[in-house]
């Protein structure tokens, strides 16, 4: 850790002591916003050595599960799908309301 300069905090009056503090607050989010934009840096450089951008290797939204495909459909509204998992859809408990199962609705 470097060394600090010698700052005497009970010699100064709120209002600098609050000064002080937001500047601290934008010094320590200038600094980390560097780091990154270096880390990024350094990132790009060694996807382009190996042959690639870094957009390349990593996608935003990447890291979403996949959607599992459909499993019953609305006969009503064939726009409307569910996979069979989470909640389950109004038309799903209506249907089923109304007498109809699950296997009259599968895809």
């Amino acid at each position: 850790m470097s060394q600090l300069p010698d700052l005497d905090l009970n010699a100064l009056s709120l209002d600098d002591l609050k000064q002080l503090q937001k500047d601290l607050a934008k010094a320590i989010k200038g600094y980390d916003e560097r780091r990154k934009a270096e880390a990024r840096a350094a990132l790009e450089a060694k996807a382009g050595e190996l042959g690639y951008s870094l957009t390349d290797l990593v996608a935003p939204g990447s890291s979403k599960k996949p959607r599992l495909p459909a499993k019953y459909r609305n006969p009503e509204d064939p726009t409307q799908t569910w996979s069979g998992r989470g909640r389950r859809p109004q038309w799903v408990s209506d249907a089923l309301d109304a007498g109809k199962n699950l296997e009259d609705l599968a895809i």
